[in-house]
Protein backbone atom coordinates (compact mmCIF):
# COMPACT_ATOMS: atom_id res chain seq x y z
CA UNK A 1 0.00 0.00 0.00
CA UNK A 2 1.35 2.99 -1.25
CA UNK A 3 1.82 5.66 1.85
CA UNK A 4 3.90 8.81 2.89
CA UNK A 5 4.32 8.92 6.47
CA UNK A 6 5.18 12.16 7.75
CA UNK A 7 6.89 12.60 11.21
CA UNK A 8 9.86 14.85 13.76
CA UNK A 9 6.41 17.57 15.21
CA UNK A 10 5.92 18.74 18.21
CA UNK A 11 5.85 21.58 20.58
CA UNK A 12 8.71 23.59 20.42
CA UNK A 13 9.59 27.74 22.04
CA UNK A 14 10.00 30.42 19.49
CA UNK A 15 12.97 30.67 17.85
CA UNK A 16 13.22 26.85 18.28
CA UNK A 17 14.07 24.12 16.01
CA UNK A 18 12.79 20.77 14.94
CA UNK A 19 12.91 18.19 12.01
CA UNK A 20 10.02 16.84 9.98
CA UNK A 21 10.42 13.59 8.31
CA UNK A 22 8.82 12.16 5.30
CA UNK A 23 8.85 8.46 4.09
CA UNK A 24 7.85 6.86 1.31
CA UNK A 25 6.87 3.47 0.94
CA UNK A 26 4.72 0.94 -1.12
CA UNK A 27 4.47 2.10 -4.80
CA UNK A 28 5.86 5.51 -4.38
CA UNK A 29 9.33 4.78 -5.71
CA UNK A 30 11.44 7.05 -8.03
CA UNK A 31 10.15 10.35 -6.09
CA UNK A 32 10.37 12.98 -8.71
CA UNK A 33 9.99 16.05 -6.60
CA UNK A 34 9.02 15.93 -2.80
CA UNK A 35 7.28 19.29 -1.37
CA UNK A 36 5.99 20.49 2.04
CA UNK A 37 2.46 21.67 2.80
CA UNK A 38 1.04 23.32 5.83
CA UNK A 39 -1.83 24.43 7.25
CA UNK A 40 -3.17 26.21 10.42
CA UNK A 41 -6.47 25.21 12.42
CA UNK A 42 -9.16 27.28 10.30
CA UNK A 43 -6.80 27.77 7.37
CA UNK A 44 -6.23 26.86 4.20
CA UNK A 45 -3.37 24.63 3.16
CA UNK A 46 -0.30 26.47 1.86
CA UNK A 47 2.84 25.66 0.09
CA UNK A 48 6.32 26.03 2.30
CA UNK A 49 9.12 23.75 0.05
CA UNK A 50 9.82 21.79 -2.76
CA UNK A 51 12.81 20.10 -3.86
CA UNK A 52 13.45 18.93 -7.03
CA UNK A 53 15.28 15.10 -8.55
CA UNK A 54 18.12 17.77 -8.73
CA UNK A 55 18.19 18.83 -5.74
CA UNK A 56 16.90 22.42 -6.69
CA UNK A 57 15.01 24.06 -3.93
CA UNK A 58 11.98 26.86 -3.73
CA UNK A 59 10.51 28.26 -0.69
CA UNK A 60 7.31 30.55 0.54
CA UNK A 61 8.62 33.67 1.56
CA UNK A 62 7.24 33.04 5.08
CA UNK A 63 10.30 30.67 5.38
CA UNK A 64 12.50 31.90 3.18
CA UNK A 65 16.49 31.60 4.95
CA UNK A 66 15.09 29.86 8.13
CA UNK A 67 13.65 26.55 6.66
CA UNK A 68 15.96 24.13 4.87
CA UNK A 69 14.59 21.16 2.74
CA UNK A 70 16.58 18.41 1.63
CA UNK A 71 16.02 14.75 0.77
CA UNK A 72 17.25 11.04 0.99
CA UNK A 73 16.70 9.10 -2.41
CA UNK A 74 17.97 6.17 -0.64
CA UNK A 75 15.63 6.15 1.83
CA UNK A 76 13.16 7.90 0.04
CA UNK A 77 12.80 10.24 2.74
CA UNK A 78 12.23 14.07 2.52
CA UNK A 79 13.28 16.40 5.43
CA UNK A 80 12.05 19.56 6.14
CA UNK A 81 15.30 21.63 8.70
CA UNK A 82 12.98 24.67 10.60
CA UNK A 83 14.82 26.94 12.43
CA UNK A 84 14.36 30.14 13.93
CA UNK A 85 10.29 28.79 14.99
CA UNK A 86 7.31 31.30 15.06
CA UNK A 87 4.29 31.41 16.48
CA UNK A 88 2.51 31.92 13.06
CA UNK A 89 4.30 28.37 12.09
CA UNK A 90 2.32 26.52 14.37
CA UNK A 91 0.39 24.08 11.43
CA UNK A 92 -0.05 20.34 10.47
CA UNK A 93 2.57 20.01 8.13
CA UNK A 94 1.98 17.59 5.56
CA UNK A 95 4.54 16.52 2.39
CA UNK A 96 3.80 15.11 -1.08
CA UNK A 97 5.55 12.96 -3.92
CA UNK A 98 5.78 13.24 -7.44
CA UNK A 99 6.02 10.56 -9.39
CA UNK A 100 5.50 9.39 -12.98
CA UNK A 101 1.94 9.83 -12.91
CA UNK A 102 1.72 12.88 -10.34
CA UNK A 103 1.52 14.15 -6.83
CA UNK A 104 0.29 11.48 -5.30
CA UNK A 105 -1.43 13.11 -2.16
CA UNK A 106 -2.86 15.62 -4.79
CA UNK A 107 -4.20 12.72 -6.88
CA UNK A 108 -5.70 10.31 -3.84
CA UNK A 109 -7.01 13.52 -2.58
CA UNK A 110 -6.15 12.27 0.76
CA UNK A 111 -3.61 14.08 2.76
CA UNK A 112 -3.97 12.46 6.12
CA UNK A 113 -3.13 14.12 9.77
CA UNK A 114 0.59 15.14 8.94
CA UNK A 115 2.54 16.16 11.59
CA UNK A 116 1.59 19.00 14.51
CA UNK A 117 4.21 21.79 15.29
CA UNK A 118 3.19 24.08 17.88
CA UNK A 119 5.25 27.33 18.58
CA UNK A 120 4.77 29.29 21.75
CA UNK A 121 5.72 32.34 22.09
Amino acid sequence: QAQLVESGGGWVQAGGSLRLSCAASGSIVNVNAWAWYRQGLGKQREWVATITSGGSTDYADSVKGRWSISRDNAANTVYLQMNSLKPEDTAAYHCNAQGRTGWFRTASGSWGQGTQVTVSS
